[in-house]
Formats: C-alpha cells, structure tokens, sequence
C-alpha cells in the first residue's frame, strides 16, 4: 500500500500530501507534517497548493527541506519572515491526482480506500475505511461501522481489495 494517506478531501481530484503546522524559525521556514511514506517523499513533488481563503488555490514551491523531529522544517519560495509562515499555518498540502506516480498491479493508494466497504473473511460487514493513522510498526486502517476497529495494514490481515466493487477484504474477527 502506498501513500499518500488522505483522500481526496472535497470530492474532487485532490489528494493531500500533508499538512504545514507552525512557522520554523523566524526566516520563513515551516513545519510540515507528511502523509507521504517516507515522509521525506513530499519532497518528491515540485510544487503543492494550499486553499486560498478568499478562494482559488495557491502554489507553493519548495527551496529546500530536511527531517525535524516527527514531521519536516520546509523553506518556500517566496516566504520569508516568520509572518508570512505563519499565515500559512494549518494549511493543507494538496496536488492533483493526475501528478501522483503510477501504481504497479496490486498497489493502491490509500486515499482510493477512503469510504470502500471492508468485510472479513466470514462474510461479515466491519463498515467502512474511515481514514489511516501512521503508527511505528505499521499503518493502522480506522473501520468505521457499527463499533471503530483499528486494522493494522499488514498482509496478515489485509487480504485483497476490489475498487470496482468497492470493498476491502480483510482477516479480522471482530469480536475479539
């Protein structure tokens, strides 16, 4: 399974890269929060936009970056006070879906999960993928349904999936 971990979060063809937190420093730098696996992959991608408030999106570009802590310390390209930084904060990171790399045979990105149907190996309805967290052994699918089950995305339990039907299968007995 792939990253990036959020949908595509206004029914269009967005796909959340990560998030910018909070000002670095007082020269502009940001801290960023990635859904990308590794997270330093956000950097793979040459411009991102962040909403506008007024409307529209804008474009921002990264100089450079460099691990800090959980997330990322990011210089943008025409950000340089701490001022402007912050009026950046909180800030969703977001592409087009059509600039995501190709996936081979059997890999999907999470963000195509979001809402699909997840049954077990009985047959049996857990709800549907809520949304991913990112844990240190491993992605854990949130299930959404008649109770929250917490899957961790390993091939032990996530068994196959099926875009055109709109289900994940998984081996997961709910009632233990």
């Amino acid at each position: 399974m792939e990253s990036p971990s959020r949908g595509a979060g206004r029914g269009d063809n967005r796909v959340e890269l990560g998030r910018i937190t909070a000002p670095f420093g007082v020269r502009g730098w940001v801290k960023v929060i990635s859904y990308t696996d590794p997270p330093e992959q956000i950097l793979d991608y040459p411009a991102w936009r962040v909403d506008r408030r007024e409307g529209g999106y804008r474009e921002l570009r990264h100089l450079e970056g460099r691990r800090h802590g959980k997330g990322l310390a990011v210089r943008l390209a025409g950000v340089e006070d701490r001022d402007q930084a912050l009026a950046l904060a909180q800030q969703e990171l977001w592409i087009e879906r059509q600039e995501l790399p190709p996936l081979k045979q059997g890999e999907y990105y999470r963000a195509d999960l979001v809402g699909l149907e997840v049954v077990n190996l009985e047959g049996r309805v857990l709800g549907r993928v809520s949304h991913f967290l990112d844990a240190p052994a491993s992605a854990i699918m949130v299930v959404a349904g008649e109770k929250e089950y917490w899957l961790p995305l390993v091939a032990r339990h996530l068994r196959g999936v099926d875009l055109e039907a709109g289900r994940v299968t998984v081996d997961w007995d709910p009632d233990v």
